[in-house]
């Protein structure tokens, strides 16, 4: 426990945001405000943006390959089938192939609810490994510092969506090893379980607890990142309050919410003492803060 609280007080001391500001920018799934989320030129715009942290979404195919996704199931609102026509039926992740997933384009559709994307067409649903690769060779200095923060997409509520936490964990940590970035990786997940299998096998890697809702007992929120040696609190921001935030940092943690997407919400997170912030918008975020 105290070496867990040691690591959070280290990370809050020497995290140092590429983009120069206190507060570290992370883009959602890249920037999904601009670019089809959770694709390769969403993360290449989000590096060119120069945001300090990649925000994505992993889950694993049935050969075992892990992917870049955020829904469990095909998302018939951003894919397109290989023949290029509109997703009728219910495709978990899980019940195909990296061949048979690389098949599907998640470019050519606009997202309704972020009218403004530039579509990328044909584009594919990206694995891990492929991410990675992109930012080795892109040739912007912010890749040298550019850290991945690592949903674990997993539900015990459906375990048909996703291997054991165990090899889930083991199967992403492979990636990471491989292309030596366990210094610039943080895991996330609203699926403690993950968590506590990551914190065995790797003690010393960050942790964050994604909170969607405000737990009903006080104090709550210490007591969860206490109870699994988590180094970040990740909340749901319209809940967040300056009270929860101070609490975290007594703690020696950090307090990084999702998703606000306006002026006015960035203003009151960072009134509120955030460390960072997760949004689908990191161009305007950085805009705002330099102004």
């Amino acid at each position: 426990m105290r070496r867990a609280l040691l690591m959070g007080a280290f990370l809050i001391s020497f995290f140092v945001p590429a983009n120069s500001f206190a507060l570290e920018v992370q883009g959602h799934r890249g920037a999904r405000w601009a670019r089809p989320e959770n694709t390769l030129p969403a993360f290449e715009y989000a590096l060119q943006l120069g945001v300090d942290t990649l925000e994505l979404d992993t889950l694993i195919t049935k050969d075992g390959h892990v992917v870049v996704h955020h829904d469990p199931v095909l998302n018939p609102d951003i894919c397109l089938d290989p023949q290029g026509k509109k997703i009728t039926a219910q495709i978990p992740i899980r019940s195909l192939t990296l061949k048979e997933l690389k098949a599907y384009d998640c470019g050519s559709l606009v997202n309704p609810s972020f009218p403004q994307q530039v579509i990328q067409p044909e584009t594919p649903i990206p694995t891990l490994d492929e991410v990675f690769e992109m930012v080795e060779k892109s040739k912007l200095s912010v890749v040298k510092k550019v850290h991945f923060n690592i949903e674990i997409k997993s539900e015990e509520a459906h375990p048909e969506y996703s291997p054991s936490p165990e090899e889930f964990i083991k199967l992403v940590l492979a990636v990471i090893k491989k292309h030596n970035l366990m210094k610039r990786v943080v895991l996330q997940s609203f699926d403690l379980r993950t968590l506590k299998v990551a914190h065995g096998l790797e003690s010393m890697l960050p942790l964050s607890i994604l909170v969607e809702d405000r737990p009903a007992e006080a104090g709550a929120l210490v007591k969860l990142m206490k109870a699994y040696q988590a180094q970040i609190l990740s909340p749901n921001y319209e809940w967040l309050t300056a009270q929860d935030v101070a609490e975290i940092h007594k703690i020696g943690a950090r307090v990084i919410p999702w998703t606000p997407n306006t002026k006015e919400d960035w203003q009151s997170m960072i009134e509120k003492g955030v460390d960072g912030i997760i949004t689908d918008n990191p161009k305007e975020l950085l805009d705002f803060l330099k102004r």
